[in-house]
């Protein structure tokens, strides 16, 4: 039966009709918000996978270029494979509802939201991400919901919900916070440097938010939600666990676990494993779920040591960080590099310079998103964790990692304005054992500012995890991987001194507390002062004053945007001549900003120099670089700009008597020339002589230094002089 219900949410309608459409799934949510239209369905498979230990879970979020009027680009015309912002969003509704499904539920379910039509004023991925919880929440599929999410910026100090897209133009964060009634459960923010107790504020008014929308799903639920369906527990039986801890004492797995080295642990646990697959060699049932109990084990144990005992498994303390190391200039021909290792997680980042022109187009959802000139990408291949799997290039992971690490620096990349270039920062994971995201926060930093890129400050990332125990928590910094694996939380948190510029927090609990939280930004803002100023600043304090030899060097102008065709030339060969002629590449935007880029940097002045020519009219008294185009008895033509061309008569060649042209000058040669006259048919009178005389300080051969003796005339009659024919041009 079809049921539509509403509610005001942030000054716009959100419409969800149930029952209206795709009656065949568990739940299906048909989401209206203002003008965007999503459908969110929720479907699960009878019976559990065979053969794993984890929950298979998929989210999808499936962009339809139709939903903004756009036909795809490239042969095929249809939509390929999930774009960087679908994969985004896809993880952004996976994390806060994976934790609220059973632990032992092992069912494939698959959350789907397909995005049918957008307002760009009310987010598709926002709309989905609501539209996910509503059709798993009425749907039969076991789930400990509702669960809400809310997106804030921030405008002048005052918080806004759910920004327009105007708002997030101007807007000082990006902060989307997902609750359930009583906790938040997770937090992904982009800002602009925003201190602690500002973002602290802003989570909770998020969560307030929530609450509202929590209400709205209580009564679609009330009305159209089904009963749950009974499932196939795939729990460890307690008598396994039972056997084992006979054969394995607590104090064993205790010292197999406690070590600072991940292949000695790994190590370890293998011998323990092995011991127990010989104990229960006649056990079949037992030995399918053999790897999950030894997993338990050692979490229950891990847990204890912390909790209880005050014991990290690498024997730190609760507030100390793994040795720390720093390094730029590791490779000699990239433009800019930077290694940042923590214990046994190392991060190689490589910083890469090129012409705007390179920049990645992007063709989505977003019409006020259409290119990006700068870009992160993380690659994690098997070796940096000691293992053998072939490349098949970045998942889903990667891209995620990419991107928070990408949503952190750009607070401090320079404007366009300031530093024209397009920017790609890689980093690759070399070693890993925990925090390899901020990590290659922590890397770029370096490579950007040893690549002479002039970042507004240094940003550097931290995370903190989390252990739990009824009412019982403890929180600790600079999580390794035994810790994220067998914690309750990875909060990730990167800024600068002044502020955060970026956080995702993920969680395996039902949420945080108020304190959990302002504890976990405490201890992740004492750590990041740290790691900046006894680590990262003593080896670079501040961005190189000039770029790497190897990087192209960039020359900006603005060009009149009624001279812009003159530039550019017909069918393109004014401006292919002057990148030729120049060895550059150059960039005309619409508004006129154009950018000429070269790795010499007097071809690239060169470059500018013809386009000024271009634009403005040569004057006299005005200096040119020109190409010589003919030689001529009388003189050399010289090329100063396409199609404007003028004469550098002999006499004006050299600040000394000139006999031949060819002594002075030939075909191809770049002089610099200084514009003389430009005569009532607006030809070009050049001059050499004057130009070396005006900007080289040249002296001619016939002006005397003051108080030298008056030399005596010739006594040769003037008219034996030798005269030329000064008309005698062009």
């Amino acid at each position: 039966m079809y049921k539509s219900f509403s509610m005001e949410l942030a000054g716009r309608t959100l419409t969800v009709d149930v029952g209206r459409v795709a009656a065949q799934a568990n739940g299906a949510a048909f989401m209206h918000y203002g003008d965007t239209t999503v459908l969110s369905t929720a479907t699960a498979s009878d019976k559990p996978r065979d053969g794993i230990d984890f929950f298979p879970l998929s989210v999808e979020f499936e962009e339809k270029m139709y939903s903004v009027g756009k036909i795809p680009g490239g042969f095929n015309k249809r939509e390929g494979k999930a774009s960087e912002n679908a994969v985004l969003t896809a993880r952004g509704i996976d994390r806060p509802m994976r934790p609220l499904f059973p632990k032992d539920y092992r069912n494939d379910v698959t959350l789907n939201n397909l995005v049918l039509s957008v307002d760009q004023d009310c987010s598709p991925e926002y709309t989905a991400m609501l539209g996910s919880a509503i059709a798993t929440c009425i749907s039969d599929i076991p789930f400990d919901g509702p669960c809400a999410t809310t997106q804030i910026g921030m405008i002048d100090g005052e918080f806004i919900v759910n920004p327009t897209n105007a708002q997030k133009k101007v807007s000082d964060m990006a902060l989307t916070v997902a609750s359930t009634r009583e906790k938040v459960i997770m937090i992904e923010a982009g800002a602009k440097e925003v201190p602690e107790n500002i973002m602290i504020d802003a989570i909770f008014k998020a969560h307030e938010v929530n609450q509202e929308i929590i209400k709205f799903i209580d009564t679609i639920v009330a009305e159209c939600g089904k009963p749950k369906h009974s499932y196939e527990s795939c729990a460890v039986p307690e008598e396994l666990f039972a056997a084992i801890r006979e054969l394995v004492p607590q104090e064993e797995m205790e010292e197999a676990v406690f070590t600072d080295e991940k292949q000695k642990r790994e190590e370890n646990i293998r011998a323990i494993t092995e011991r127990l697959e010989e104990a229960f060699a006649d056990n079949e049932e037992w030995l399918a779920v053999l790897g999950e109990a030894v997993y338990q084990y050692q979490k229950k144990t891990v847990r204890k040591m912390i909790l209880k005992d005050h014991k990290r498994p690498d024997g730190r303390g609760i507030t100390e960080i793994r040795p720390l190391a720093a390094e730029i200039d590791i490779l000699p021909r990239v433009h800019g590099s930077g290694m940042f290792t923590r214990g046994q997680t190392q991060i190689l980042n490589i910083c890469t310079l090129a012409p705007l022109s390179e920049a990645q187009k992007i063709d989505g959802l977003d019409e006020n998103e259409t290119s990006k000139r700068y870009m992160h990408h993380y690659n994690f291949p098997s070796y940096s964790v000691g293992e053998t799997k072939p490349s098949r290039g970045p998942g889903r992971r990667e891209v995620g990692h990419g991107a928070l690490a990408e949503r952190a620096l750009v607070p401090v990349i320079p404007p366009v304005e300031e530093f024209p270039y397009t920017i790609r920062l890689v980093s690759e994971v070399l070693s890993s054992n925990g925090s390899t995201s901020q990590g290659s926060i922590c890397g770029s930093t370096l490579a950007l500012m040893d690549a002479g890129v002039p970042i507004k400050a240094p940003v550097a990332g931290i995370s903190c995890g989390l252990i739990t125990e009824g009412s019982r928590w403890m929180t600790m910094v600079d999580i390794q991987g035994l810790e994220d694996f067998f914690g309750d939380m990875d909060f990730k948190v990167a800024g600068t001194k002044k502020g955060i510029t970026a956080i995702q927090m993920d969680l395996k609990i039902h949420g945080l507390t108020p304190e959990i939280i302002k504890e976990a930004f405490a201890k992740t803002h004492k750590a990041r002062n740290y790691i900046l100023d006894e680590v990262m600043l003593p080896v670079i304090a501040e961005p190189r004053p000039e770029l790497s030899k190897y990087a192209p060097k960039m020359l900006s102008t603005i060009v009149p945007v009624d001279k812009i065709r003159e530039v550019i030339g017909s069918g393109g060969k004014v401006i292919q001549k002057i990148c030729a002629e120049c060895d550059v590449t150059i960039d005309i935007e619409d508004d006129g900003h154009c950018y000429v880029a070269g790795i010499d940097i007097e071809k690239c002045r060169r470059a500018m120099d013809i386009i000024d020519t271009i634009v403005n009219d040569p004057e006299p008294g005005s200096y040119y670089s020109g190409r010589v185009t003919r030689i001529m008895d009388f003189g050399a033509f010289v090329e100063i700009a396409p199609g404007k061309e003028g004469l550098v008569h002999i006499s004006q060649l050299d600040i000394k008597r000139t006999e031949n042209v060819t002594d002075v000058v030939n075909v191809g040669d770049i002089v610099k020339v200084k514009v003389l006259e430009i005569d009532d048919k607006g030809r070009l009178n050049l001059s050499r002589r004057e130009a070396l005389i005006d900007l080289d300080g040249a002296v001619p051969e016939n002006v005397l230094p003051e108080k030298q003796p008056r030399r005596e005339r010739s006594d040769r009659p003037r008219g034996d002089r030798p005269r030329r024919d000064r008309n005698d041009r062009h």
